[in-house]
């Protein structure tokens, strides 16, 4: 059974979820570059003002302790503008995707590995997808629905049910099937493999008792959940990548199929498949350190 809320949180969330609502409805009526612009500009000064930004500090001083503080303070800097920006283009998901392959620069999307794409649409055979915290990282299950590859996506609604519905509606909107994690979500992750769709999953966060792996230098837990997917299914393993680039506009990148470890068994190795994928989100940080969330509690154990 669970315990309602004492009367004063229901009435600050209440109060928070009709402000929240009321500034959605603002920035609905601004264009989408323009929303992402003004989400920017008061990210960059709020965020850095927050206790969120000290822990941002903290695990950037452990990625790169080479660097200077006034580098780093940079990056964080960074972060909050893009995460700004991301905040101002959730309110246009359904006006964001904009891509002509044949007029690319009419388009607000450019891609990438466009044949490792367009081999997992056609061959036939479910796929799983990790992608990272990155730029926009709503835009690869967008791009997904929009090009018709049938996909179901794996994500974590917040505790706050406003935030959450908010949230699935938005998304279900513009993405394939949407998946909350949960102690029975990995039932419907079977299902969705067993119908030979492909499934998304964010893989840059910590899960306590998962595989140890290093990144930046440093050991860290992580999610095994696409890992133990790819050894009971053998499907193959992309990774997909946004980059925020000038002018509202953005890349998104496909790898080949990742090349796993195996254990003498020849199956598929659960702990080294987590280090090499997250070798490949280390990468890719590493390009554009600044489009990172840097304030996950990544380092913990």
């Amino acid at each position: 059974m669970t315990t309602a809320l004492p009367w004063h949180k229901r009435l600050r969330d209440k109060a928070l979820s009709a402000a929240v609502w009321t500034l959605i409805r603002v920035m609905r009526l601004q264009p989408p570059q323009f929303a992402s612009w003004v989400g920017g500009f008061w990210a960059r000064r709020i965020g850095p003002l927050t206790s969120i930004n000290r822990t941002a500090l903290k695990n950037l001083a452990l990625a790169y302790p080479e660097k200077t503080e006034a580098e780093r303070r940079a990056i964080a800097v960074g972060m909050w503008d893009n995460l700004g920006r991301m905040a101002g283009e959730f309110v246009h998901l359904d006006r964001i995707w904009q891509y002509n392959m044949w007029e690319p620069s009419k388009s607000r999307i450019e891609t990438t590995g466009v044949s490792n794409f367009v081999a997992m649409r056609t061959d036939g055979k479910p796929a799983l997808v990790f992608t990272a915290h990155l730029a926009n990282w709503e835009l690869p299950a967008i791009a997904a629905a929009a090009q018709g590859l049938d996909s179901a996506v794996l994500f974590r609604a917040p505790d706050n049910q406003f935030f959450a519905d908010l949230l699935f509606n938005a998304r279900a909107s513009v993405m394939g099937n949407l998946v909350a994690a949960s102690h029975v979500a990995v039932f419907e992750l079977a299902a969705v493999l067993d119908q030979g769709k492909h499934l998304g999953i964010l893989v840059d966060q910590s899960r306590r008792g998962g595989p140890t792996v290093n990144f930046f230098g440093q050991p860290c837990s992580s999610n095994p959940t696409i890992a133990r997917l790819a050894r009971l299914y053998e499907c193959p393993v992309h990774g997909v990548r946004v980059i925020r680039l000038p002018g509202g506009r953005f890349r998104i990148t496909c790898t080949p199929p990742l090349n796993l470890p195996r254990d003498k068994d020849g199956k598929i190795d659960v702990d080294g498949s987590m280090q090499a994928i997250t070798s490949v989100v280390e990468g890719w940080v590493r390009e554009h350190p600044e489009q990172w969330t840097w304030f996950y509690r990544r380092w913990r154990n």
